[in-house]
């Protein structure tokens, strides 16, 4: 069977690996579609995510969706050979204090598909068939087409950022960086009540689709005297990864606001206005992954048919470079999928 593996720095590969059996309590997915996702790139371009290196080849990939094929002895058989599901990619430890403290997304000893946290590294989801353990899946709602539920774990992560901000009911929401992270972060909020979300970025092109997902008016971070600009918001998501991000949404979330960061920022020191949390009383919070959102991910995304519109493009599996190298265009494109369909074109 084919998978996609990066070897280093700019070595992606379409390799041909061994077809896996599911061990005790694992079932085995035929997976249809999968997401490249910023750690992908991150990967592909830098060989490494912040302070996770490559050491070794490793099979890309989180965002997976497809149908069970078998278990493994022991496993429990359910959901039935033949069902749709989405793959949670984190396996939790379960014991260590995060975990106990019912903190799973930041568990000291999780692993997590296509990651290079740990060594060996943790292979990812981008073959034609992967084993996972049977308590990652989850079935799809019966009006939930694969094609869109491949969007569940981005969208998980905005929900989780979302519930970081708190309760955004009747709130105005400011959104910094419109990839398709941010343009998640917008649904989300909205799903959650915000009366207004404004969302920014440098690139028209993703400005459309934050207007796609929902948002109320986008701003040119390019340009901050735009009428659309926002003069305060009751609470801020940072979803682009740069400090940039991180000082406008200080400045603009009000006294007592809460701003969460949701992108990952570059190695080392970042530099931002920190008076402003002391003088303003402003929370500063992180977001990292998410745990149940998942399966809210999912119950949302069968009712926003419109987040199709995020899917920029889907591509053949042979042609993996070509996806990242769209996928990395975000002039051009949001989400770009990857079809493991052995009759894709």
């Amino acid at each position: 069977m084919l998978g996609c593996v990066i070897h280093g720095q700019g070595d992606l590969r379409v390799d041909e690996l061994p077809t896996p059996s599911p061990g005790p309590g694992e079932a085995l997915v035929a997976v249809r579609y999968g997401g490249v996702c910023g750690s992908d790139l991150h990967y592909w371009r830098h060989g490494g995510v912040g302070d996770f290196r490559l050491r070794e080849p490793m099979v890309l990939g989180h965002e997976i969706v497809g149908t069970v094929l078998a278990y493994g002895a022991g496993a429990d058989a359910a959901p039935a050979p033949g069902t749709a599901v989405a793959v949670h990619p984190a396996t939790p430890c379960g014991v260590c204090p995060e975990c106990a403290a019912g903190r799973r997304n930041v568990c000291r000893d999780t692993r997590y598909l296509g990651s290079a946290a740990r060594t060996p590294h943790v292979q990812g989801g981008f073959a034609a068939q992967v084993a996972v353990p049977v308590d990652q899946l989850r079935p799809l709602p019966a009006d939930l087409p694969l094609r869109r539920a491949a969007l569940a774990e981005p969208l998980s992560v905005a929900l989780h950022a979302v519930r970081r901000a708190g309760d955004v009911r009747g709130k105005r929401v400011l959104v910094t960086g419109a990839g398709p992270i941010g343009c998640l972060v917008v649904a989300a909020a909205k799903a959650a009540g915000a009366a207004h979300v404004t969302a920014t970025d440098l690139l028209p092109r993703a400005l459309e689709y934050a207007v796609a997902a929902g948002a109320d008016s986008t701003v040119r971070a390019d340009e901050p005297a735009s009428p659309d600009r926002p003069s305060e918001v009751d609470a801020a998501v940072e979803a682009s990864g740069v400090a940039a991000g991180l000082d406008t949404c200080l400045r603009l979330v009000r006294r007592g606001g809460t701003v969460v960061q949701l992108g990952m920022l570059p190695p080392g020191r970042s530099d931002f206005p920190g008076n402003l949390l002391v003088s303003r009383e402003i929370d500063l919070r992180g977001a990292f992954r998410f745990d149940e959102e998942f399966d809210a991910a999912l119950t949302l995304l069968a009712s926003e048919p419109r987040l199709d519109d995020l899917i920029s493009a889907v591509i053949p599996l042979p042609e993996a470079t070509s996806a990242f190298t769209l996928a990395a265009d975000r002039a051009k494109s949001c989400k770009v999928l990857l079809d493991f369909s052995p009759e894709a074109p």
